[in-house]
């Protein structure tokens, strides 16, 4: 509930409201959690920025429409002229680029995940390396911009190479943080194929680091994420290997 080290405005009043007394950021946090409403002015339900409630094209459309209006708002707060060519259709272009692609994954069901039987028992990793991860930080809504590696000893059943990527695809394309990515990915996967071991390494660029506040290099800053389970949490020598691998 911070911005750059303050307290969001909701949090400051309250803790204005109470005074001297002693109580910890998170209880106030628990207190003015439900100030917001749960559901938007049309009874549409609110949710995380990075969960998932599958919405049909039309309401979209009708999400888009809306937007556009609201960009438009947004624009004369800002006083830019939209008589000016490079801007008259901008808030439109936005609101098409925000529901249809960089929030697609809050919108649209989970990719279709195709299984295989492990027949040959393999007991070995199996890694995809240099996924494209491209997401939008949940704090600026400024890009998140990077690779993702998944390596896994199979159970029972091994997992269509190219359903790893549309699975990052589909976590990336929603406001995220990359902790919570790297387990969203993880968590679901495990789900699927149980497998004995699992690893998620993510590293990106965040332009909210970049592009404003600390204003970082662009070429030296990023974030490395791992999420590893099973045996790939409890055997160093087994992570160590595949740690080597997606180098």
């Amino acid at each position: 509930m911070k911005e750059n080290g303050q307290q969001s405005p909701l949090m400051k009043a309250t803790r204005e409201a109470i005074g001297d007394i002693a109580v910890s950021d998170s209880l106030i946090h628990e207190f003015v959690k439900d100030f917001f409403p749960k559901v938007n002015e049309q009874g549409a339900q609110l949710f995380d920025a990075n969960g998932n409630l599958p919405v049909a094209r039309e309401e979209r459309d009708m999400m888009i429409e809306e937007l556009t209006e609201k960009f438009g708002d947004i624009f004369n707060i800002l006083r830019i002229d939209r008589n000016d060519p490079n801007s008259m259709n901008t808030p439109h272009r936005l609101a098409k680029m925000w529901v249809n692609e960089l929030f697609a994954g809050r919108f649209e069901a989970a990719p279709k995940i195709t299984v295989f039987p492990n027949r040959k028992q393999v007991d070995e990793l199996i890694i995809s390396r240099n996924i494209t991860v491209m997401s939008v930080c949940s704090h600026h809504w400024q890009p998140i911009s990077g690779t993702c590696a998944i390596g896994y000893i199979p159970g029972d059943h091994v997992l269509g190479l190219s359903k790893l990527s549309r699975i990052v695809e589909w976590f990336s394309r929603r406001g995220q943080i990359q902790e919570e990515l790297g387990e969203q990915i993880a968590d679901f996967i495990e789900d699927i194929i149980k497998p004995k071991a699992l690893g998620v390494v993510i590293e990106s660029k965040h332009y909210c680091m970049i592009a404003r506040g600390v204003n970082e290099s662009e070429d030296k800053a990023s974030m490395v994420t791992s999420v590893m389970r099973g045996s790939l949490r409890d055997e160093l020598p087994l992570r160590n290997e595949f740690l080597t691998l997606i180098r």
